[in-house]
C-alpha cells in the first residue's frame, strides 16, 4: 500500500470517528432536551398536584369545622333534654316547648334540616308508655312495631320533621346498629348517606345518646347502657353544606369536589358530587374527613376539571439547553461528572459494606448484653428461691415458691428462644438428646398455669399412662415448650370446665377420630339434635362436653388397665399427647389457618385474649422436628382438643438419679371419694407416684366398706389400714361432713382401726368455708401434682425433715466431693455472690467471695490454698478474661521456675456469666478457663460442673504422679 493510500485511510478513519462522535453528541443532546421537557412537564404536574392537595386539605378542614360546630349544637341540645326533661320534676320540656325552641335556634344549625328526640323504651314498659303518649309505636313504614327488646320512639321533633313522631328509630337494622353504637361509646354516630325527603339532597342522620346523669369519659359499656334514657338525632344536608363551603373559597371553578363514605372501602358511597366519571382522572387527591364517628370513615376527593396546560418554560427551556449541549465542553463536563459519580458510588458501597459488618457485630454484642443484663438479676431471683426451698415451708408456701421458680425458669427459656432466633431463621436449630422425666416436665407446666386456672375456676389436670417409661431421651426444653404453648392457649380461651393433658403410647391409642356432625351444641346445653349424650358428657373430667370424645371414661379405662409394653428390640417410644379443653372453640372458617404464622381465629382474638398468633406455628415446627405430627378437633362453644405425636427414645438410666419425690409414703393406703371416674383416676395416678396404694370409690357407703375391710378394694387382701381419705369438694356434703368423722372416731374407740385416717379435701377454688376446713386435716388446692400432695401429706402426717431420694443420693456424693474444698467466688454483683456462697457452703465447702478481678489476683498469689475459682466475665476495671490470663501467666512462671514435670500450680477456674453466646464460650476456653456455667445457674448445674472439674483434675494429677 502506498503512502497516499495510507493517508486517505487515516483521514477516513478520523472522519468516521468524528461522525460517530457528532451523531452521538446530537443524539445525546436531543435526549437531554426531551428529558428536560418531560421533567418540566412532570414538575408542572407536581406543582399542580401540590396546589390541588393544598386546596383539598383546606376544604376538608373547613368542612370538618362546620360539621363539628353543628355537632356541638346537637350535643348541647342532648344535654338540654337530659337536664330539663329527666332531672326536673315535673319535666320542663314537652313537644311544644321542644318544637318552639328548635325553630327559634335553627339558625345555629343551618346544616340540619331538623332534629328530634327518641326516648328509650324497654319491652316491659311499652304498654305504659303508649298509654301515656296516647299513640302506639310504629316502624319506619308506619306500621305497628313488632315485639322486641327495646324501642326508640320519637316523642319530640322539630316542626319541619313532625311527621316522624311515634316512629321507632330502632325498627330499621342500620338505625338500630347506629343507636347501639352511639350509646355504648357516648359519641356521635352517622348513618349511610341517603336522600332527604323534602330537598332530595344527599344527607346523613347524626345520633347522640342522652344520659340520665353525667358519666365519666372512661365509663364502661354497661354503665353507659344503664345511664341511657334516649337518643337525639338530626338530619344533615351534606350537599348544602359542601355547596355553601365551596362558594366561600377561591378556585372553586378549577376543581371538582366529591365527598364519599368509605366505611366499606370496596363500595364507597357518594355523599356529594357527580361521581368519578367527570374531570381529569389522572390527577386527584383524597383527604380524610373526621366527622366524630369512630366507626365511619369519610373522605373528600378533589380533581381538576381539565388537564393542566403545558407552560411556556417547559418548551423554551429544553431548546436553550439543546443549544448549550452543542458545546464540546458540555460533553467533556458530562463525562467528567459521570466519572465522579462512579467513584462516589464505589465509595458509598464500601461504606455500606463496613456498616453492614459493624451492624452484624453490634447485633451479636446487643444479644450478649441484653442476655447478661436480664440473666444477672434472674440469677439472684432463682438462686434465692432455690435457697428458700431448702428452708422449712408449709405446703402452700412451698407451692408458691415452686411456682415462682417455675415462672422464672420459663422466662429464662424465653430468653433462650430469642437468642436462638438466628438459628431458627437459618435452619440450624438442633434438638438435644438427653434423659429427662416426662412426668416432672408436665408437673412443671401445670405449676406454671396453676394460679390462672384457679382464678378462672377451671380444673387443670395431667395424666401419664403407666406404659410410658419414667425416663426418656429427647429434648426436654422443646417438649416443655410444646406443652406450654398448647396448655397456655387452653387456659387463655377456657373460662369454665376443664383442661386435661394426658399422655399414652401412640400404638395403644390407634382408634379413629369421632366424625360426629355438629348442628348446634353449646357446652353443657343441648339444642335440637345435639351430637352428645348427657351420660357421655358426664364421663369427662369436669362433666362437660368435649370436642373429641376420646377422653371419656369409656375410652380411657381400657388404656389404664391394658397398657401394652414396648417392643424389647426397639429403642423408639412413640407418644401421643392430648390437650383438651372446654373453651370457646375455634370457628370453622378459621380452622384451616390455625398453624399459619401470626394468624389467629379473627382480629378480635388478640384484643380479647392477647397473643401474637405465632405459638402454634412454632409448636408444629417442633413437633415435626421430633418426628411427629399435630392435629386438632374443635367446635365453637364446645372446646378444642389438640393431639400430637412424638418419637422419643428409651433410656437405660435409673429412675433414682431423677427421683425428686419422697419415699416415706410408700406402703400407705388411701381411699379417694369421687363419683367422677376420670377425675378419680387422675387423683389415683398422683398418689401412685408417691408409692401410695389407692382406690377410688363413688360414695360414702363404699368408703365405709373399704375402711372396715368388708371388700377387697386394693386387690391384695382385706384392707386393714387406711392412712389417708381424700374427698372432692363437690362430694363433701353435709352427710359426709357429719357421718365420716363420727364413724372414724367410733371405729377408733372400738379398736376396729388402729389409727385415725387423715381427711384431705381436694378443691379447685381457694374459697372453702371455715366449718369445712375445721372438719378436715388439710385442704389441697388443684391442679394436683405429686410434689404438692407430698408436701401436704408431710404436714398432715407430721413428717419433719423428709429426705428426697435425689437429696440422699446426690448430696451425699457432693458433700464427699466438696467437703474441705476452698473455693474463691469472684463476682461484682453482691446477690450473685450470696447465691453461690449459699449453694456451696451447705456441702462443706469453704467459700471466700471477692468483688473484682484485682482482688481475685491478690488472693490467688502463689502460694495460696484455693482449690477452685468461680470467675464472672463482665466486671468493671478488669474483666474475667484478663483476670484469668494474668492468673495463668502467674502460674506458668512459677511452674517454669520449679522445673518439675507436674504443673503443680493450676487452680480450677470456672466461668460464671450471664452471656450465653457461643463466641463467649470459645473465648473462655481460649483464655485458660476450665469450664463454663451460664447465669442464672441452678445448684444442680453448678454442682455437676464443679464435680466434673474436680474429678478430671484429681485423675490427671494421679496419672502424672504414676
Amino acid at each position: 500500500m502506498t503512502g497516499s493510500e495510507k493517508g486517505c485511510g487515516g483521514v477516513w478513519k478520523w472522519l468516521m470517528k468524528r461522525t460517530v462522535q457528532v451523531l452521538l453528541w446530537v443524539s445525546m443532546s436531543a435526549v437531554v432536551c426531551v428529558g428536560i421537557h418531560l421533567w418540566m412537564k412532570v414538575h408542572n404536574i407536581n406543582t399542580a398536584e401540590s396546589l390541588l392537595i393544598s386546596m383539598c386539605d383546606e376544604r376538608a378542614r373547613m368542612l370538618q369545622h362546620q360539621f363539628a360546630v353543628s355537632v356541638n349544637h346537637v350535643h348541647a341540645l342532648a344535654i338540654l333534654v337530659s337536664t330539663f326533661y329527666y332531672n326536673k320534676i315535673p319535666p320542663a320540656i314537652n313537644q311544644s316547648v321542644f318544637a318552639d325552641y328548635t325553630d327559634m335556634t335553627s339558625f345555629e344549625r343551618p346544616l340540619l334540616s331538623g332534629v328530634a328526640y327518641a326516648q328509650r323504651v324497654v319491652r316491659a314498659d311499652r304498654e305504659k308508655f303508649e298509654n301515656q303518649q296516647g299513640w302506639i309505636i310504629k316502624t319506619m313504614k308506619k306500621e305497628p312495631s313488632p315485639e322486641q327488646d327495646e324501642y326508640a320512639p320519637v316523642i319530640f321533633s322539630q316542626e319541619t320533621i313532625s311527621y316522624i313522631e311515634a316512629l321507632d328509630m330502632m325498627s330499621g337494622e342500620e338505625d338500630r346498629e347506629n343507636i347501639l353504637r352511639a350509646r355504648s361509646t357516648g359519641k356521635a354516630v352517622l348513618t349511610n348517606p341517603f336522600r332527604l325527603l323534602e330537598s332530595n339532597h344527599l344527607g346523613v342522620i347524626l345520633t347522640f345518646p342522652v344520659y340520665r346523669w353525667r358519666i365519666s369519659s372512661d365509663a364502661t359499656v354497661d354503665e353507659r347502657v344503664k345511664a341511657t334514657v334516649g337518643y337525639l338525632g338530626g338530619a344533615f344536608d351534606v350537599e348544602s353544606l359542601v355547596e355553601n363551603l365551596l362558594k366561600q373559597l377561591a378556585g372553586n371553578k378549577d376543581i371538582m369536589v366529591n365527598v364519599y363514605d368509605v366505611t366499606n372501602i370496596s363500595t364507597p358511597l357518594i355523599m356529594y358530587g357527580s361521581g368519578a366519571n367527570d374531570g381529569y382522572k389522572l390527577l386527584s387527591y383524597a383527604s380524610m374527613l373526621d366527622f366524630g364517628d369512630p366507626f365511619r370513615r369519610h373522605q373528600m376527593e378533589c380533581r381538576y376539571r381539565q388537564k393542566p396546560p403545558i407552560t411556556w418554560p417547559a418548551i423554551t427551556t429544553p431548546l436553550g439547553v439543546y443549544v448549550i449541549c452543542m458545546l464540546v465542553g458540555y460533553i467533556l463536563h458530562a463525562a467528567h461528572r459521570r466519572f465522579i459519580n462512579v467513584v462516589e458510588n464505589c465509595r458509598k458501597m464500601e461504606e455500606l459494606k463496613v456498616k453492614a459488618e459493624a451492624a452484624d457485630i453490634a447485633k451479636s454484642q446487643f444479644l450478649a448484653t441484653v442476655s447478661h443484663e436480664i440473666r444477672t438479676p434472674m440469677n439472684g431471683v432463682l438462686g434465692m428461691l432455690d435457697m428458700l426451698l431448702d428452708t422449712e415451708l408449709d405446703c402452700t408456701q412451698r407451692d408458691h415458691t415452686q411456682t415462682a421458680q417455675t415462672c422464672g425458669k420459663a422466662l429464662i427459656s424465653l430468653i433462650n428462644e430469642v437468642l436462638d432466633r438466628a438459628k431458627i431463621e437459618s435452619g440450624k436449630l438442633e434438638l438435644e438428646a438427653v434423659p429427662f422425666d416426662i412426668r416432672a416436665i408436665l408437673d412443671e407446666v401445670v405449676s406454671l398455669f396453676s394460679s390462672k386456672s384457679r382464678d378462672n375456676g377451671v380444673e387443670l389436670a395431667v395424666f401419664v399412662s403407666s406404659g410410658v417409661p419414667d425416663i426418656l431421651i429427647g429434648d426436654p426444653g422443646r417438649f416443655r415448650q410444646i406443652i406450654t404453648n398448647l396448655v397456655g392457649n387452653s387456659v387463655k380461651f377456657t373460662e369454665r370446665g376443664h383442661i386435661f393433658v394426658h399422655v399414652h403410647l401412640a400404638k395403644n391409642t390407634e382408634f379413629p377420630i369421632a366424625t360426629t356432625k355438629y348442628e348446634t351444641c353449646l357446652n353443657g346445653i343441648s339444642k335440637g339434635s345435639c351430637c352428645f349424650e348427657t351420660m357421655r358428657a358426664c364421663s369427662t373430667l369436669s362433666g362437660l362436653t368435649t370436642a373429641d370424645m376420646r377422653s371419656t371414661w369409656e375410652i380411657l379405662q381400657p388404656l389404664l388397665s391394658e397398657e401394652m409394653p414396648l417392643h424389647p428390640d426397639s429403642d423408639d417410644v412413640p407418644l401421643m399427647v392430648t390437650v383438651e379443653d372446654t373453651g370457646v372453640g375455634i370457628p370453622l372458617n378459621a380452622q384451616d389457618r390455625m398453624f399459619t404464622r401470626f394468624m389467629q381465629a379473627d382480629s378480635s382474638t388478640s384484643r380479647n385474649y392477647g397473643g401474637t398468633g405465632i405459638g402454634l406455628s412454632i409448636t408444629k415446627c417442633l413437633v415435626e422436628m421430633m418426628g411427629g405430627n399435630i392435629d386438632f378437633i374443635s367446635h365453637p362453644d364446645v372446646g378444642s382438643t389438640f393431639t400430637f405425636t412424638s418419637m422419643l427414645k428409651k433410656c437405660d438410666a435409673k429412675m433414682s438419679s431423677f427421683q425428686t419425690l419422697p419415699i416415706c409414703f410408700r406402703g400407705m393406703n388411701a381411699v379417694v371419694i369421687d363419683e367422677m371416674p376420670v377425675r378419680g383416676a387422675i387423683t389415683k395416678y398422683h398418689l401412685q407416684r408417691l408409692g401410695i396404694t389407692a382406690e377410688v370409690v363413688g360414695n360414702i357407703q363404699c368408703a365405709f366398706a373399704a375402711i372396715s375391710g368388708q371388700h377387697d378394694f386394693l386387690g391384695n387382701g382385706y384392707l386393714k389400714k387406711i392412712d389417708v381419705i381424700l374427698v372432692e369438694l363437690d362430694k363433701w356434703k353435709s352427710d359426709i361432713e357429719r357421718s365420716l368423722p363420727k364413724r372414724l372416731l367410733d371405729w377408733k374407740r372400738s379398736g376396729q382401726i388402729l389409727n385415725m385416717p387423715k381427711l384431705v379435701l381436694i378443691s379447685t377454688s381457694e374459697t372453702v368455708s371455715a366449718n369445712t376446713k375445721e372438719s378436715v386435716d388439710i385442704v389441697v388446692l388443684k391442679p394436683l401434682r405429686a410434689s404438692l400432695l407430698a408436701a401436704c401429706f408431710e404436714k398432715a402426717l407430721g413428717i419433719d425433715g423428709q429426705k428426697r431420694i435425689e437429696t440422699q443420693n446426690k448430696r451425699a456424693s457432693i458433700r464427699n466431693l466438696l467437703v474441705g474444698k476452698s473455693i474463691l467466688v469472684v463476682d461484682d454483683n453482691l446477690v450473685n455472690r450470696r447465691v453461690a456462697e449459699g449453694a456451696l457452703k451447705k456441702y462443706g465447702a469453704q467459700i471466700k467471695c471477692v468483688g473484682s478481678g484485682k482482688d481475685a489476683i491478690s488472693h490467688l498469689q502463689i502460694p495460696h490454698h484455693f482449690d477452685a475459682c468461680f470467675m464472672d466475665i463482665q466486671m468493671p476495671e478488669m474483666d474475667g478474661f484478663e483476670t484469668t490470663k494474668q492468673i495463668r501467666m502467674m502460674e506458668s512462671n512459677v511452674n517454669k521456675c520449679t522445673g518439675e514435670k507436674i504443673e503443680r500450680w493450676h487452680v480450677l477456674i470456672l466461668a460464671m456469666t450471664a452471656d450465653v453466646i457461643q463466641a463467649t464460650y470459645d473465648k473462655c476456653i481460649n483464655c485458660g478457663m476450665d469450664g463454663y456455667v451460664s447465669k442464672p445457674f441452678e445448684e444442680e448445674q453448678l454442682y455437676n460442673s464443679l464435680a466434673k472439674l474436680f474429678k478430671f483434675n484429681d485423675s490427671s494429677i494421679a496419672a502424672d504422679e504414676q
